[in-house]
């Protein structure tokens, strides 16, 4: 019985190690160094000062209190830039 609980013990370990990163979600990993090293928050919140589409998402995905995403799809100064 101590035999069969050892074997079964071992292969268990053995297909956890054999299986876990063939069937592991890997998430893209998403970096704003560029754009973190290009803009930063100062306190625009409008369209109207924005300069790209890419620095417009910058403020709406990382400052607080940002005014450019009017039907919230992620999206932001759809009219102006990022059309």
């Amino acid at each position: 019985m101590k035999f069969m609980t050892l074997i079964i013990i071992c292969a268990s370990i053995f297909g956890y190690h054999f299986f876990k990163d063939r069937y592991a979600t890997h998430e893209p990993v998403v970096t704003t160094h560029v754009a973190a090293e290009q803009y930063r928050c100062d306190g625009r919140t409008h369209c109207s000062q924005m300069t790209s589409c890419e620095e417009a998402q910058f403020f709406l995905d990382n400052c607080p209190g940002t005014a450019m995403d009017g039907d919230n799809d992620g999206i932001p100064c759809e009219k102006q830039w990022c059309r």
